[in-house]
């Protein structure tokens, strides 16, 4: 295998692996594979957006600390803008458990891409499977930073599933914020302390990842106090 071919896999095959472990949290009522398959190549294309946004940050912002935070909040909307108005407003998406799996589906598919842009430099030298290897903690911190951080939308946006409109739209922003906020400090951990809050850093990612597992339960047992839900916006 080439180490092109290496990089590709290994930023391809831990995301659709993670993928299949939160998928099981929703094996009751399991998603249509299309719409997965649809929101993990949404995820990856969100990259690209990202990617040209963030590269107006940088020519136009000076100062470390500021760029990362734009670029946090650029990841985060652009992931949730993307699930949002291709996914999120479906018919399909009849429960609450819904809003987390399709969320992390996408960040799924954001860090997937991400991870693979992220070896092919070290491919191109022929140490993708050196970097691989020794379990770069950053390349693995971001990719569960990106579940946290879009499964904090969608547990936000599950637990107002059967409020009014005004409410859902709060919980949702009240998520989006949260999920700035904890990208925004992993990245200054990470890239201010040039590295050395690393270990520090992804111990906290992993703690939130049990996290959002107790709160998947919490998810689980919201129901409606009557009626129908109603939607943020009309279903398509």
């Amino acid at each position: 295998m080439s180490s092109y071919a290496l990089a590709f896999a290994a930023g391809l095959v831990p995301a659709l692996l993670w993928l299949l472990f939160w998928m099981r949290e929703d094996r009751k009522h399991p998603e249509p594979l299309r719409l997965l398959i649809l929101t993990f190549l949404l995820g990856m294309f969100s990259v690209l957006i990202a990617l040209k946004l963030e590269s107006i940050v940088f020519t136009n912002v000076n100062g470390d600390l500021a760029r990362l935070i734009w670029w946090a909040a650029i990841e985060e909307v652009v992931k949730f803008g993307a699930a949002y108005w291709i996914i999120l407003r479906r018919k399909e998406v009849d429960e609450p458990i819904d809003d987390v799996i399709y969320m992390i589906t996408v960040a799924l598919g954001f860090a997937a891409l991400e991870n693979i842009f992220f070896l092919l430099n070290p491919a191109s030298k022929g140490l993708a499977i050196k970097t691989i290897f020794t379990g770069d903690l950053r390349f693995i911190g971001a990719t569960l930073l990106h579940v946290v951080a879009s499964a904090s939308v969608g547990v936000a946006m599950a637990l107002a599933f059967y409020k009014n409109r005004v409410h859902k739209h709060i919980y949702a922003l009240v998520g989006l914020i949260l999920a700035i906020i904890l990208h925004s400090s992993f990245n200054v951990a990470i890239m201010v302390s040039d590295g050395h809050h690393s270990l520090l850093a992804s111990s906290v990612v992993w703690i939130a990842i049990i996290c959002i597992l107790l709160l998947f339960e919490k998810v689980k047992k919201v129901h409606p106090v009557s009626g129908r839900p109603v939607p943020i916006a009309s279903k398509k």
